[in-house]
C-alpha cells in the first residue's frame, strides 16, 4: 500500500483561498449594507396648522390674510422651527394655495431663504407621493389646514388618532417620521408658545378663531 502523499504548498495556499472567499463575501456584504441603511436616512414630515385669522373672514370660498396675532404666531413659529435640525434646519416648506398658509411659512422661508412651495392638499395621495419621492431623507415643513393634515399624515401611514382641531386651535406641530428601508412610521405631536394677548393691538379685531 503506497504511502499518502502530503499537499504540496500550492495546494495549501490555494485551499486556504477558497476558505477565504466566503468570509471576504461576507464581510463585502455587511459593509454593503451598512452603508445602505447609513445612507438612507428617515424622511421627517412637520405638520402645523395656518395660523389665526378674523372669523368674520373665513366663509368657505374666502381667502383671509393673518390677522395681529396670527402674524405674531407666526413669527414664532419660525422661532421653534427654525433650528429643529441642529446641522442645517427644515430642507423644505410647503402651504396649500390658499393665502394663510402661504403668510404662516413666510418667516421661516425667510429665516432659512427657502422658497414656499405650493400644493394640493386636497389630493393627499398625489401630494404625500411627491413629499416621498423629491424630499427622501429630508425634513419637510407642511402648513396646512385643520380638515387636510389628519389625511396628509394617514397617506404616510402616520397616527391615526389624530384628536380634531377646535376652532381656535393652531399650536399643534405633529412630527412623522418615516425610517428608509425598514421599520414603523413613528407620529409625534407637540405644541409651540402661544402669542400674549396682550401683543395684539386694541385697534385689530380679537376673534382670534375660524378658517379650517
Amino acid at each position: 500500500m503506497a504511502a499518502p502523499t502530503l499537499p504540496s504548498s500550492t495546494d495549501r495556499r490555494r485551499r486556504r483561498r477558497l476558505r477565504l472567499i466566503p468570509i471576504v463575501g461576507y464581510t463585502f456584504v455587511a459593509l454593503g449594507l451598512a452603508y445602505f441603511l447609513a445612507e438612507r436616512m428617515p424622511t421627517t414630515v412637520i405638520f402645523v396648522r395656518h395660523a389665526d385669522t378674523d372669523a368674520a373672514m373665513a366663509g368657505p370660498d374666502d381667502d383671509p390674510p393673518l390677522n395681529a396675532r396670527g402674524r405674531r404666531r407666526a413669527e414664532l413659529l419660525a422661532d421653534y422651527l427654525a433650528n429643529v435640525d441642529v446641522v442645517a434646519g427644515p430642507d423644505a416648506i410647503y402651504a396649500s394655495d390658499k393665502r394663510r398658509t402661504q403668510e404662516t411659512a413666510a418667516p421661516l422661508a425667510k429665516r432659512l431663504n427657502l422658497p414656499v412651495e405650493t400644493a394640493d392638499h386636497l389630493d393627499a395621495e398625489g401630494f404625500m407621493d411627491r413629499v416621498r419621492r423629491d424630499h427622501g431623507g429630508d425634513i419637510v415643513v407642511i402648513v396646512s389646514h385643520s380638515n387636510t393634515i389628519a389625511s396628509l399624515i394617514d397617506e404616510l401611514h402616520g397616527s391615526k388618532n389624530l384628536p380634531a382641531f377646535a376652532p381656535d386651535e393652531y399650536d399643534e406641530v405633529y412630527i412623522v417620521t418615516i425610517p428608509r428601508p425598514l421599520g414603523k412610521v413613528k407620529t409625534l405631536r407637540y405644541h409651540y408658545p402661544e402669542p400674549p394677548v396682550t401683543e395684539v393691538s386694541a385697534a385689530e379685531p380679537t376673534d382670534f378663531g375660524g378658517g379650517e
